[in-house]
């Protein structure tokens, strides 16, 4: 077994590994594959923001904007393999699923569970924080996986009820690339913790480079939550009253366009 080179951040204090050969191209990167494709994130957000200023909500903006400061965080963690910089990456994984949550279920033009449900919210996030900050190893990895998961999984059913009563020909489009590449992110992201052996040994010595699939899961991840943020915004313009219209930017890019009333 070869002994783990050493970088400019030192020992890894994370309670993860991808499977990058860490400090492999770069001092001053641990994983550059990872941190880089984790501008896929950053970009995502930053596009959404600037598309929709004039157009969207306050708190679908923020949605947009915490989706670049996952990828912020996720640049530091994974260049670094430090543990608190670990925490800027997954903390705020779990506040965007929080926020999405909150605007998938209070999707009505009025405020339908009062103040109980964002402070159930508030807990949810108070009782993960601690649990993903303060506990180490396997139990920290699952910890966190298992509360980011129930989230995402819960707001990714919701996402899909839109799609079922949609008879918007091009909100439905959208959704299933959304949905189509969200769904190979996952299956990039598990198969590149159950496989990293093939992944970063056996198929290196044959001559055939580690196909990287963790920094895949970041730029398909980035392009299918953007598209479906695009299929929660045309609905909650029309749950507004307003008459919203998709289409594609240069032929690829999904955004919406209504009125440029804005509601927090």
């Amino acid at each position: 077994m070869s002994v783990p080179k050493m970088g400019f951040w030192g020992a890894n204090t994370a309670t993860v590994d991808w499977c990058e050969t860490n400090y492999e191209h770069l001092h001053y990167v641990c994983e550059l594959f990872n941190s880089a494709s984790s501008l896929a994130m950053v970009f995502a957000g930053v596009l959404g923001i600037a598309l929709h200023r004039r157009v969207l909500e306050l708190r679908l903006l923020l949605a947009f904007a915490m989706v670049s400061v996952v990828g912020l965080g996720s640049i530091a963690f994974h260049a670094t393999l430090l543990f608190q910089h670990q925490m800027l990456d997954e903390l705020p994984m779990l506040y965007l699923a929080l926020l999405m949550v909150y605007i998938l279920v209070e999707n009505r033009p009025e405020r339908r569970f009062g103040i109980g449900f964002p402070l159930a919210l508030f807990a949810y996030a108070v009782l993960s924080t601690y649990l993903s900050a303060f506990t180490r190893g396997r139990l920290q990895f699952f910890l966190f996986q298992a509360s980011f998961a129930t989230l995402e999984f819960f707001a990714l059913a919701r996402v899909y009820l839109i799609h079922r009563r949609s008879h918007d020909v091009m909100a439905r489009r959208i959704f299933q690339l959304g949905i189509g590449a969200y769904a190979l992110a996952i299956v990039l992201w598990l198969s590149d913790i159950q496989f990293c052996s093939t992944l970063n040994e056996t198929l290196p010595s044959y001559g055939i480079p580690n196909p990287q699939f963790h920094a895949w899961w970041h730029f398909f991840v980035s392009c299918g939550f953007y598209a479906l943020l695009i299929v929660i915004a045309h609905d909650r313009l029309k749950t507004l009253g307003q008459t919203p219209q998709l289409r594609f930017a240069a032929g690829v890019i999904p955004l919406v366009r209504g009125s440029s009333h804005r509601e927090a």
